[in-house]
């Protein structure tokens, strides 16, 4: 007898089907939904807590690790998330796998752009650049 006989008919037919890794997926959206609402928290605060929003004091700001790295994270995330979700949308409207396929690829094309051309200002500015 080998080790796949011994399991449980639910053990041998886990994460097959439609259903497939959904649960992960559900918890990796909330994850990043917690990560994208604390990273805007301190957004915010921190913007708040700026002297004025000019854009010398945001540079200034933004060249500082603790304004840098933050906000290369919520970059990150933010682009990471709304892939995900639009993803989704994907996949619960488009119906025709071809149209699917070349839709998300597109939207995998314009999330990392989007988000290459967000990290790429924001490493200007932190690095001195001109803004």
């Amino acid at each position: 007898m080998s080790v796949g006989d011994s399991t449980t008919p639910l053990g041998q037919v886990s994460g097959l089907g439609s259903a497939g890794h959904v649960g992960e997926h559900w918890v990796a959206e909330r994850v990043a939904s917690v990560a994208l609402l604390l990273l805007g928290a301190w957004l915010v605060a921190s913007l708040l807590m700026l002297p004025d929003l000019g854009q010398r004091t945001v540079a200034e700001w933004l060249s500082a690790p603790s304004g840098a790295v933050p906000m290369a994270l919520f970059i990150v995330t933010a682009f990471a998330h709304a892939l995900d979700g639009m993803k989704v949308v994907t996949a619960d409207y488009v119906h025709d796998e071809g149209n699917r396929f070349a839709l998300n690829t597109l939207l995998l094309f314009l999330a990392v752009g989007g988000a290459a051309l967000a990290l790429f200002a924001l490493a200007k500015i932190a690095f001195g650049g001109d803004a």
